[in-house]
């Protein structure tokens, strides 16, 4: 268990670099000038020189990068131009709602797409696998941003049950109750399209769990049919699917970019879109480098449960 912990963790060294280098390239591309967009009415050719050696643009593309690494590696991921703080502050600030809107997301996903997936493979070929089956086919098609605006006009709007934005009423709140209110809609927009994956990976593989002769064995002996389906089926079937669940909590994370536009939510997904718009682009560095981190780092934890619920797992 140690060595393959340790080799886990070796291997995530390379990808996070590799993150790095493809973070700073897809930033280097972005066209425009910077220190251009910075200075606005102000940029005389003598302020633009000045800018340009504060912050290294006048360095090749390799220094730059260099400078960039070995700063992030000393936990300095520079200062945002636009907010006047440090990157990492802010960041750290807008990830923690980015994390409730994401974690809330994936329990919802998991649990409703599990319990899709068992009920679709206990009645197979009946009318709940039918109904199940169009569910989830409608909830993987419909774009998730599509289907929050929908739940807007619908639930925010017209019947006027939940807010129609951001993380606390303006005026009051700010309690546990009003936190849950906003965070209805978008997590629900959310968890949507994951729901679907994994009730169908859930329904495949308890299809496959159920003809194994353990399976008939224990309904032989009279064993209640629940426990049959739960404590014996589901728990084996469980092993093939938290792979599933670690992809798709990177898939809720990087999802919440685009919700967090339509519904306002201060995270850290709107923090990007309003970073690029300003062209602050440490601020988008460290925005999706975090990001890109979180997903690599779900994945590696969703393999080492996997492998510590089934030892035989190879690397």
């Amino acid at each position: 268990m140690h060595l393959y912990v340790l080799r886990r963790l070796l291997m995530t060294v390379p990808v996070l670099l590799g993150l790095t280098v493809i973070v700073f390239l897809i930033m280097s591309l972005i066209p425009g000038d910077p220190a251009l967009a910075i200075l606005g009415s102000y940029a005389t050719p003598e302020n633009l020189a000045r800018l340009r050696a504060d912050l290294g643009l006048d360095l090749s593309l390799p220094q730059q990068y260099w400078v960039w690494l070995t700063n992030i590696l000393q936990g300095d991921f520079g200062r945002s131009y636009h907010l006047n703080r440090p990157v990492l502050d802010e960041v750290l600030e807008r990830f923690g709602a980015t994390l409730i809107l994401a974690g809330t997301s994936l329990a919802l996903c998991v649990v409703i797409g599990a319990a899709a997936g068992i009920v679709s493979a206990v009645r197979q070929y009946g009318w709940a696998d039918r109904i199940i089956t169009l569910l989830v086919l409608i909830g993987i098609s419909v774009p998730a941003f599509w289907l929050g605006m929908l739940m807007i006009l619908l639930f925010a709007v017209e019947l006027r049950w939940l807010p129609v934005s951001g993380m606390y009423s303006i005026y009051g709140g700010g309690d546990l109750p009003d936190l849950l209110r906003h965070l209805v809609l978008p997590a629900i927009a959310l968890a949507v399209v994951a729901a679907g994956v994994i009730a169908r990976l859930t329904r495949s593989n308890m299809l496959e769990v159920l003809r194994q002769d353990y399976i008939r064995t224990a309904r032989a002996k009279g064993l209640d049919e629940n426990r049959v389906i739960l404590g014996h089926a589901f728990k084996v079937a469980l092993v093939n699917l938290i792979p599933v669940i670690g992809v798709q909590a990177g898939f809720v994370i990087g999802g919440a970019v685009y919700i967090e536009t339509v519904f306002q939510w201060p995270g850290i997904g709107r923090m990007l879109v309003n970073a690029i718009s300003t062209r602050d682009i440490l601020l988008v560095q460290g925005g999706v480098l975090v990001v890109a981190a979180s997903y690599v780092l779900f994945n590696l934890c969703a393999d080492l449960l996997q492998y510590w619920l089934d030892p035989r797992i190879k690397a």
